[in-house]
Formats: structure tokens, sequence, C-alpha cells
């Protein structure tokens, strides 16, 4: 590369990570002003929305740190190359810490607010059925867990985590590029070792956390491995769209190539399917059960509990099994699907879309205390406020994300791969 050609990039990065810090300041911006609305009125849409949005994010941000992990530990050969760009992306955690702390702040001073993301936060508020959370039996048998002072410390282990094991992955592959020293592989495999486990109970009680206890009175021994599954699709898709976006450019070209997007290609159609098995496994043994207080959790993203009839959510959930499962199962079964640029990037897309609305349909739906109902409740509409909140949370909590790996980028003085690594010749030349 010239220096003409080297100067020209820099600014370009430069140029693009503005861009990206001033969308980060516009989306973080209006969502902040949606939870001082929200935290004033009473109103749970603002805060749905940036629950909302940064699931997305930090769904992706697990995903990665997972792969990086587990090409680790099983010192996988095609991967360093890869590899390398996961490290980069790990950079976004401290970031997306810092975004939950809204969250964390709304259930220490916001719990006197009806409208309260979490309603077990505050034991005065009402429930369906004309009762408080405080009289509730199934929140009398989960107090000890679903304690403001518990889950704050539980928030805050989750991301000690993350952001520990993702400095770790990358503090060893980066210090491997400056010195060469073979003691950083073991040092790594070992980290992740310990960390594979680790993160699976982190990421499986954190789903319990701040997702399924939105309705506390729900459970699901299954949901955190749905979280999981769903995490992994986001982020291979994520990965294979950088990587080629990179190869593009000319930074991969020649050294990511054919053989590694396929693999990346079986792995998203591997946990397409098991986010289909979980899902299904799910529904089936609630369905097969019929305890009320697990199908109630079903039955409003089935039907308007006022009128009986099929609800907006509905369609949602019928989206999801044909697009997020049947359409993505049946074109990742093609070798040319796979390996073809045009196609492999439609498809992750599609995915990433489909991620999105999944978490769409498992966060946003519940019920509001309406005792002039039918129900008792009013069912949330698949399309209300929290959507223009969450678009606005989806947009600043990406752009800052994407700002913190270009400065990754920028700042880790290490060259594009694993250069040093023992097995980067193998990666360079694997092939199908």
């Amino acid at each position: 590369m010239s220096a003409d050609e080297a100067i020209s990039g820099a600014s370009s990065q430069a140029g693009f990570s503005t861009k990206l810090l001033g969308a980060a300041g516009l989306g973080l911006g209006l969502g902040l002003i949606g939870i001082c609305y929200g935290w004033s009125t009473g109103e749970k849409g603002p805060f749905l929305g940036w629950l909302w949005g940064l699931s997305f994010w930090l769904s992706i941000g697990i995903g990665m740190l997972m792969l990086t992990l587990l090409f680790r530990v099983f010192n996988s050969q095609w991967t360093p190359i890869v590899r390398r760009q996961l490290e980069h992306c790990l950079a976004a955690f401290p970031y997306l810490a810092g975004c939950f702390a809204p969250l964390l702040l709304v259930v220490w001073f916001g719990g006197d607010q009806d409208g309260i993301l979490w309603h077990w936060v505050n034991p005065d508020n009402e429930i369906p059925g004309g009762h408080t959370v405080e009289h509730d039996v199934l929140h009398q048998k989960k107090s000890g867990y679903l304690s403001v002072l518990f889950f704050s410390i539980r928030s805050i282990g989750y991301f000690a985590l993350f952001c520990g094991l993702s400095h770790w992955m990358r503090k060893v592959s980066f210090s491997q590029d400056r010195d060469g020293e073979s003691s950083w592989t073991r040092l790594g495999h070992n980290i992740a070792a310990g960390g594979v486990p680790a993160l699976a109970l982190c990421l499986t009680f954190a789903a319990f956390d701040w997702f399924m206890s939105l309705e506390y009175q729900w459970f699901s021994t299954m949901y955190g491995v749905w979280f999981f599954a769903g995490s992994m699709r986001a982020a291979l898709a994520t990965t294979i769209i950088l990587c080629f976006y990179l190869s593009t450019r000319g930074d991969l070209r020649g050294l990511y190539n054919r053989a590694h997007q396929y693999d990346l290609a079986c792995l998203s159609l591997a946990f397409t399917v098991f986010w289909a098995y979980i899902s299904f496994s799910q529904y089936f043994l609630i369905y097969n059960a019929n305890i009320p207080e697990e199908t109630f959790w079903y039955i409003i993203r089935e039907i308007n509990p006022n009128t009986g009839e099929k609800s907006g959510w509905w369609l949602v959930g019928l989206a999801l099994v044909f697009g997020h499962f049947f359409f993505s199962f049946l074109y990742l079964l093609f070798y040319k699907n796979k390996v073809d640029p045009p196609r492999i990037l439609f498809i992750v897309a599609w995915i990433l879309a489909f991620h999105l609305l999944d978490l769409y349909w498992n966060i946003i739906p519940g019920r509001d205390v309406n005792p002039e109902a039918v129900a008792g409740f009013d069912a949330r509409a698949v399309l209300g406020d929290h959507l223009i909140w969450g678009i606005a949370s989806l947009i600043g909590i990406g752009g800052l994300c994407g700002w913190a790996i270009l400065k990754s980028y920028r700042e880790s003085d290490c060259e594009i791969i694993p250069v040093r690594d023992p097995r980067i010749k193998d990666s360079i030349n694997y092939h199908e």
C-alpha cells in the first residue's frame, strides 16, 4: 500500500468514525429523552424500547465473545483470521455496560412509578387480578432472587465477566502479535476453557433477569438456551458481514477465502436448527403441561385477551416460524448460497433482521393493568411508542459500538490478522 493510499484510508476511517459518533449521540440523546419522559409520566414504552435496542447489540457481543472462547478452546486451525475481527468487536462491551446504567438507575430510583420496566421492583404495583406484587404468591416465592440489590449485583457481575473475558482475549492475542511468545497461546486456551462455562451461566441468568422477569410470574428453564442460540446466530451473521467488508476493501483480500465463509455459513445453519429446536421445545412443553402460570406468556402473543381474537403478535410469531427458521434453513442447505457473496450477504442480513424481530416478540408484549378491561389488563400492541424509542436506541447504541470497534482497529497497533499466532499459516492456507 502506498503512502497516499494509507493516508486516504486513514482519512476515510476518521470520517466514518465521526459519522458513527454522530449517530450515537443522536440516537442515545433521543433514547435518554424518552427515558426521562417515561420516568416522569410512568410510561413503559421508552424503557422497553431502550432494553430492546440494547439487547440486540448486547446479544451480538455475547455471541462473538462465546465464539472467541470456543475458537481458543478447540485450537481451531482455520479461525485465527476470523478470530482477530471478533477480538476487535469485543471492545464494545464497556460501552454496552454504560448503556445498561440508565436501566439500573430506574430500578433504584424509579420504583414508585407504576410503569416501571420490571414490575416486581415496586411491591405496591398492581397486577392483573386485583392484587399487588407484595401479595402475589409467585412473587413471594421469588422475592429472595428478585430483589433490587441482588438484581443489581448480578447485573454488574454479568458485565464484569463480559468485560473481563473480552479484555483478556484481546490482551492475549495482541500481546502475542508484539512479542511472539507461545505462552500467550497456552494462556488464552486456559482462560477460554474456564470462560466458556462461566459465560454460559452468565448469559443464561442474564436472560432470566433482564427479559424473563419482565413478566416475573412466567418461567422457563430453556429461556437462557434460547438467548444463547439467537446470540450465536446474530454473531455469526455479523462476523460474515464484517469479514466480507474487510475482504472487499482489501484488508483481508487473499486471506479470508471461500473456505472460511463456508464454515461460518455452516455454523449459521447449525444454529438455525438449534434455535428452532429450543424454541419449539419450550413451546411444546408449556403447551403440553397447560399450566396457567406458563401458558399466559404465549396467550398474550397469540390473541387479544379482551376480545379472544387473533392479535398482531400472532402474525409476528408466524413470521418468526417461517422467516427465522424455515426460510433460513432451506436457503442455507445449498452450497452456492453459502459461498456466493451476494447470496450469503442476503441471508445473514435476513437473519439479523429476524433476530431483531425475535427479541421484539420476546420483550415488548406484556400486560398493562386495566381494571375496566374484560381480562383485567390490556396487552401491548405490536406498534406503539416503544417502537419509536427502540429504533432511536438501536441507532444510538449501534453507532457507539461501531465507533468503539473502529477505535480498537486504530489503536491496537496490531496487524489485521494475528501474524504470530502458531496457527496463522494453517488459517491462511485453509481450503475446502
